[in-house]
């Protein structure tokens, strides 16, 4: 398989023109989400348009998808085009900042793999610097106001994070009124600490809803849960592969 091409079940993601390429992160937050009945959807930081394409493959929702960097709004652009549901899906070249700013329309669902690293050591790639850290494009702060902005009451804000960003995003969150709900913590192996949170978030709080995912069962490959989690994308998703993005 090409570097710059990641096949799926039923699409195609070219990755060419990206600096963030598809990664683990965006399809485990593509795997969670489920869309049952929301009509619309917002993808914030799209790339290569990866998880709009996923929920557009699970959902009936419109979606709209922004990213502030030229080439992933090309690149999008030319993967929704190739992809079975581009007529549900907009790309739109823009900030997150200006998007809210200008639109007084709400969604039912918002989607994020908002790829910050407050404290991790910076990559040296400057497309990359810039498409992953919070203090050159988007803080968390902006991020939420945006959010809180454009969900509608009965919405739900879905993200992935490392786990110490994660932590520091739900109580900036909460302080801003926006309640974490469900919260499905990411392990490489049973015996490690948490690697990525994945969060629901809503304007009604209440009792928050925990569970957990393994991703490797042991050092030889990918747990049946893994498996099981995101058989409607992977393709050919073997026990025996070995599992590096985390």
């Amino acid at each position: 398989m090409s570097e710059n091409a990641f096949h799926f079940k039923q699409f195609v993601i070219l990755q060419d023109k990206c600096a963030m390429k598809v990664g683990t992160d965006a399809v485990l937050l593509g795997s969670w989400v489920q869309s049952d009945h929301e009509k619309t959807l917002l993808d914030i930081g799209t790339g290569t348009g990866v998880i709009a394409i996923m929920m557009a493959q699970k959902s009936s929702a419109d979606i709209i998808a922004i990213d502030l960097d030229e080439n992933a709004f090309l690149q999008a652009t030319e993967n929704v085009k190739s992809s079975p549901w581009s007529s549900r899906i907009k790309v739109l070249h823009a900030s997150f900042q200006q998007f809210y700013a200008a639109n007084s329309d709400t969604f039912d669902l918002i989607v994020s793999n908002p790829p910050y690293f407050i404290d991790a050591s910076k990559p040296l790639a400057e497309a990359r610097i810039k498409a992953r850290h919070t203090n050159n494009n988007l803080t968390f702060d902006e991020l939420i106001a945006g959010v809180c902005k454009l969900l509608s009451p009965d919405g739900r804000f879905c993200l992935i994070l490392p786990h110490k960003e994660g932590l520091i995003f739900k109580d900036k969150a909460i302080a801003m009124g926006l309640y974490c709900q469900e919260m499905m913590k990411v392990k490489t192996k049973v015996d490690k600490v948490e690697k990525r949170l994945m969060m629901q978030f809503g304007f009604k709080p209440g009792p928050m809803i925990e569970k957990e995912l393994i991703v490797q069962e042991n050092d030889l490959g990918y747990s049946l849960d893994y498996i099981e989690f995101t058989k409607d994308y992977y393709l050919g998703l073997k026990r025996n592969h070995l599992n590096k993005a985390l």
